[in-house]
């Protein structure tokens, strides 16, 4: 008798469709809360500008860098254990923003606990959906996730509205009642072992001992060749690259768009831009995967240069448009990356999607850094529009010298290699 999924079934599992129905829930109530939290700190608590900025900055490093901790504790206690421990700190967090309203300082720790435990969940989550999964059925899994999860991205903040100023009190409650029912309903799920990265595929596995082998021998021209192709090309380091241009548009829109249209139509871009991602990426899943590294990545960062070049024309027409490029390039990196980074290691599935949360966020607090600055310049200039065009240019530019880089790299290897064999011991 075959089990709930054969090698070649397609059909989800009971746990998988928990997991993706727990990933929109726990959107859901977190953007409920996190988008709000800049009004909050500022108006409610009297924090200035330049802390709440701060605050935030720190908070999202530690959500994103933190995944690294995450896969450790994976591999120490299990997946499953994990993403309990992770809920229940997030609970906590939720929970303690009841206080937190008439005490700033329990609220930004309330903030920090929320960020630790997304750091610790996300990468549990990940691996425990692909656990068991050969490498034809991860494409789709991953995708179906983003798109859970881009689903509670897009209605928690409309949700919330009502809310977040009136009572907030209630909805910090409702969203921690939420979190500890979605954390109870893990504790059902069966445990599973983490299966590791991409070298559980025969093919892959070939193909890194292959290249092992090229290098050994000291192929120099093979070598050159593999690292412009993209067989090379580092993937925690283009997800660096991908989270910093795609956050300049997530941090800067609506200081950009709301002046020039108003709020209603930012808003309606954003919701737009969500459900665009929640219908394409699964759609495209399969086409990306069997893409080869280079080629998305010139289609995933062309159409972010594309993007932000042509929001800086301004208008209805060129946000609009431009937010339909910088999604379509959202939805080919980000999912890309992950599916290469999975494919080229033999460490648990954890670990990987934990350095890849690493990456995200050394280019999201990039961004911030640098964001802020470029935009303020810009700003007393009176040039806004050339903020864009030269995060445009950024993106054209910085993944063409990594890739030269690359290829420099991969020369002076391939002509050591030679060397290194015929010199004495």
């Amino acid at each position: 008798m075959k089990g709930p999924e054969s090698a070649g079934s397609r059909t989800l599992t009971g746990p998988q469709l928990f997991l993706l129905g727990g990933s929109f829930l726990i959107t859901l109530g977190s953007f409920a809360v996190l988008p709000y939290m800049s009004v909050l700190l500022h108006d409610r608590f009297g924090l200035g500008l330049g802390v709440v900025g701060v605050v935030l900055a720190v908070a999202s490093l530690v959500q994103f860098s933190g995944g690294v901790v995450g896969a450790a504790l994976a591999a120490r206690i299990g997946l499953r254990a994990t993403m309990l421990v992770a809920l229940a700190v997030r609970t906590a967090g939720f929970a303690a923003f009841v206080p937190g309203l008439t005490r700033p300082v329990v609220a930004v720790a309330a903030l920090f606990l929320v960020s630790c435990g997304a750091a610790l969940y996300l990468p549990a989550n990940k691996a425990y959906l692909v656990a068991g999964c050969g490498h034809e059925r991860r494409p789709g899994l991953l995708a179906v996730s983003g798109s859970a999860f881009n689903a509670g991205i897009a209605l928690g903040p409309p949700a919330a509205a009502p809310f977040v100023l009136t009572s907030p009190d209630g909805l910090f409650t409702g969203v921690a009642v939420l979190f500890a029912l979605v954390g109870a309903g893990h504790v059902l799920l069966p445990s599973v072992a983490d299966t590791g990265g991409g070298v559980e595929d025969t093919a892959v596995e070939g193909k890194a001992v292959e290249d092992r082998a090229g290098e050994a021998d000291g192929v120099a021209a093979g070598a050159v060749a593999g690292a412009v192709a993209g067989s090379r090309l580092p993937p925690f380091a283009f997800t660096v690259l991908a989270v910093y241009v795609f956050m300049f548009f997530q941090h800067y829109l609506a200081l950009y768009a709301v002046p020039r249209t108003s709020t209603a139509f930012y808003g309606a871009v954003l919701m737009g831009y969500a459900i665009l991602l929640v219908v394409a990426q699964p759609l495209l899943a399969r086409r990306l995967a069997a893409l080869p590294y280079a080629t998305a990545l010139r289609l995933g960062f062309g159409s972010m240069a594309a993007g932000t070049a042509v929001l800086a024309l301004g208008g209805r027409a060129g946000i609009a448009v431009g937010a339909v490029l910088l999604c379509l390039g959202e939805i080919v990196l980000f999912l890309k990356n992950d599916l290469e980074a999975l494919a080229r290691s033999a460490a648990p599935s954890a670990t990987v999607f934990g350095r890849q949360r690493l990456a995200a966020g050394l280019g999201a607090f990039a961004a911030a850094v640098v964001g802020g600055q470029l935009y303020g310049v810009a700003e007393r200039a009176a040039a806004v529009p050339v903020f864009w065009l030269v995060v445009s240019a950024q993106a054209v530019v910085l993944p063409a010298l990594l890739v030269v880089w690359v290829g420099g790299s991969a020369r002076r290897r391939a002509g050591d290699g030679p060397v290194a064999a015929h010199r004495p011991r």
